[in-house]
């Protein structure tokens, strides 16, 4: 988009944006599905073990150990899948700005909001981002969210067997 003719601020691009999102540490993650899932394993743990010490203190676990380590287990899910879908928000984001026929931009401030329209190679190189750069991100991070779900749901349906 470094044409003349460009109206929107280089900060407001989408192929610039989608370049700043690539070099954001955290964003970059699910580049990589493998290494994408052995971060959340290792953050699933911390949190289990943060839940674990949290539900340490109730009194109606301390019959059945089994239900105290199931429930700070399933419930440890929580943060990761807040944080893949947070990850999944941001990737989709981008991909919705690189693959629209418009960029909407502000100038100064919310208050002057404009559109511009882009020219028919611009919308080809980053329709062409998207697929091949962003697209697969979202197909990982859909299926990390889909997996942890299935964990929880299943940790739901566990717990509530009488034991």
């Amino acid at each position: 988009m470094n044409q003349s003719n460009c109206p929107v601020p280089k900060n407001q691009q989408p192929t610039n944006e989608f370049i700043e999102l690539s070099k954001s540490k955290i964003f970059s993650w699910p580049k990589s599905k493998k290494s994408f899932l052995f971060i959340l394993l290792k953050f699933w743990i911390g949190t289990f073990i943060f839940f674990i010490v949290i539900a340490s203190g109730s009194v109606y676990f301390e019959t059945s150990i089994l239900r105290y380590i199931l429930l700070s287990f399933f419930c440890s899910l929580s943060l990761p899948l807040l944080f893949s879908i947070r990850l999944y928000l941001g990737w989709n984001h981008i991909f919705k700005r690189l693959t629209s026929e418009k960029v909407e931009y502000e100038e100064s401030g919310w208050y002057d909001g404009q559109i511009w329209h882009k020219p028919v190679n611009l919308k080809e190189k980053e329709s062409l981002i998207a697929t091949l750069e962003v697209k697969p991100i979202l197909r990982n991070l859909i299926q990390v969210i889909t997996l942890i779900i299935i964990f929880a749901l299943f940790g739901i349906l566990l717990f509530q067997f009488k034991y």
